[in-house]
């Protein structure tokens, strides 16, 4: 028999005791799995902790700097090559790999170092820059902002351009050689003084005509001499406003001016200093007044190509076939062996040595495979004039570039490229002056310590002087040639025809380049004075005889060379007494 009571123990008594249990035992097992999770998760993050020490720290043989193999210890690495015994890819690196691969990586670390301060000190390089730029700007935009409403900002830009142009001048004052000198390291470093009035100037460079004293033959010099004159006598006559008591009622007049110096520093300006004859006797007025130069400016930048520019060299030519065999050994060399860009004209007078002169033309032809050259032959007296202007007129193949030459000439191949440079069709013609030869017998001593030409080459005072007073070698485009009227072909023999086309192209709007050449010189010949000619034209012929015969100096020396050898005599019995 069952109790009612009894269900209602079971449901106080057993049933909360069964839930503890099933509750401890779910909560065991919740526990153990979670237990579990934390503990693989816990693997797996170590793992990977690992694995990325393993990858960051370890080093890399495949992966050197800058892609370049890196060398391993006790060798050079070989790109793509196997790995040597304690290098990279082998086996576990020892102490002593250890300690070399340390020493590669410090080498390498100091490389980096270093080129990370270069590339901090261009950063910093274009910091400066940037921050000037950057001040320049901002001080534009002060000024334009100060100046609103008073112009544009065009006006703003040019009295910005203008002050700062005015600065500039100032400073060039203040650099040059003004107010006090400057420490120089020998007289030659010195720039000196030229005199003037207002007649003459006394000058150190003589120019063209030689003359030491002279009137300003140059228009720009008359006028530059004549704006100073004008500029100090304005000066003086000025009203006084800074209480200079100096300056009192004389007004100062051209015939008041004494005499001037002036001096040009190139890359400064010029100084001026004159004088005017004060109130008094011994009363003077000093005046300075500097001209400034301005800062450069670009006027043009241009790429000029001379691949297709061909010189037709235009030669006159009367018998001289050994000259004429010297020129063509400098012309094979220079022309057809160096530049391949030139053609030969030889307008030959006459018949005589004719077949020489042709005979020297087909050997180069033949030996160099050379085509490039027409000889025209003109059956008359020789005019130099009047074979230049044939032989440039028979050239058929358009607008060439012409250079008159002689047959004394001796050129460079990078003569051939100033002629190029310095020659534009319907702007500019070249006139360069060449380098004239002394007597190589008179420069060497003998004719039997004479070398060859190539080596006589040598520009110096002792060698030869700067032909300016010749303007036989010229270079410009034939149509500027036909048009300024070519040569005046009724001149007979040499001389006069250069001078007459010189004249033609100053009057025209062509730029005249009158420069002197490194590349061009003029080979010693004797020159002959004919008994023929009148007693004026013969001094004038052996004045210049002498003149192209040696310089001043190894003049003098043939001058008196029997004092010279009578005091070598003279020494030479003396030291022979003293030691007999």
């Amino acid at each position: 028999m069952v109790h009612r009571g009894a269900p209602t123990v079971l449901n106080c008594v057993i049933l909360p005791t069964l839930l503890l249990r099933l509750s401890a035992v779910m909560l065991r097992r919740g526990l153990l799995a979670w237990l579990s999770r934390v503990g693989v998760l816990l693997v797996v993050v170590c793992c990977c902790l690992s694995l990325l020490y393993v990858i960051t720290c370890s080093p890399h043989a495949d992966e050197p700097m800058a892609g370049q193999p890196l060398p391993r210890a006790g060798g050079m690495a070989m790109p793509g090559g196997p790995s040597r015994p304690g290098g990279v890819g082998g086996a576990p690196i020892g102490p002593a790999g250890r300690e070399g691969y340390q020493a590669l990586l410090q080498e390498r670390e100091e490389q980096h170092r270093q080129h990370i301060a270069s590339l901090k000190k261009q950063i910093a390089q274009l910091k400066e820059a940037l921050q000037e730029r950057s001040e320049q700007l901002k001080g534009m935009q002060v000024s334009v902002e100060n100046t609103a409403g008073k112009g544009t900002v065009g006006d703003v830009a040019d009295d910005h351009s203008h002050s700062d142009l005015q600065e500039f001048l100032r400073s060039q004052l203040s650099r040059a050689e003004v107010h006090s000198g400057v420490r120089l390291p020998s007289e030659y470093a010195v720039v000196p003084f030229e005199s003037f009035t207002l007649q003459r100037i006394y000058q150190l460079e003589m120019g063209l005509t030689r003359h030491p004293e002279e009137k300003p033959m140059r228009k720009d010099r008359r006028d530059e001499l004549g704006e100073v004159v004008e500029s100090a006598l304005h000066a003086l006559n000025a009203p006084n406003q800074g209480g200079d008591k100096a300056k009192a009622s004389k007004v100062y007049t051209p015939s008041d001016f004494i005499e001037g110096i002036a001096r040009t520093e190139k890359d400064k300006g010029t100084l001026y200093e004159m004088t005017f004859r004060g109130e008094q006797k011994q009363e003077f007025r000093r005046l300075l007044l500097f001209r400034p130069f301005g800062p450069l400016m670009k006027v043009k930048s241009e790429l000029v190509e001379t691949a297709n520019m061909a010189i037709n060299i235009v030669l006159p030519l009367s018998q001289r076939a050994d000259k004429f065999r010297q020129f063509m050994h400098n012309f094979r060399e220079v022309c057809v062996k160096q530049d391949g860009r030139v053609h030969l004209t030889v307008v030959y007078f006459g018949k005589d040595q004719m077949n020489e002169v042709k005979g020297t033309l087909e050997n180069t032809s033949r030996e160099l495979n050379f085509r490039n050259f027409t000889l025209i032959q003109l059956n008359e007296e020789f005019s130099r004039g009047r074979g230049l202007d044939v032989g440039a007129r028979a050239w058929k193949g358009g607008n060439v570039l012409l250079f008159f030459c002689d047959v004394d000439i001796f050129f460079t191949a990078d003569f051939l490229n100033t002629c190029r440079l310095n020659a534009q069709p319907g702007k500019k013609v070249f006139y360069p002056v060449l380098f004239s030869q002394y007597n190589p017998a008179v420069i060497y001593g003998s004719r039997d310590h004479i070398p060859p030409v190539e080596q006589q080459l040598i520009i110096k005072k002792d060698t030869g002087f700067w032909r300016d007073f010749g303007f036989g070698m010229t270079c410009q485009y034939r149509s500027d040639f036909i048009n300024i009227g070519g040569f005046d072909v009724d001149i007979k023999g040499w001389g006069g025809e250069d001078v007459h086309l010189y004249r033609k192209y100053l009057h025209s709007n062509l730029l005249v380049v009158r420069a002197p050449s490194r590349g061009l010189f003029h080979l010693w010949h004797e020159k002959h004075c004919a008994d023929e000619l009148p007693p004026d034209q013969y001094k004038m012929c052996m004045q210049s005889k002498a003149m192209n015969e040696a310089s001043h100096g190894q003049l003098g020396m043939l001058l008196f060379r029997h004092e010279i050898e009578a005091h070598l005599r003279k020494q030479k019995q003396r030291s022979g007494a003293k030691n007999p």
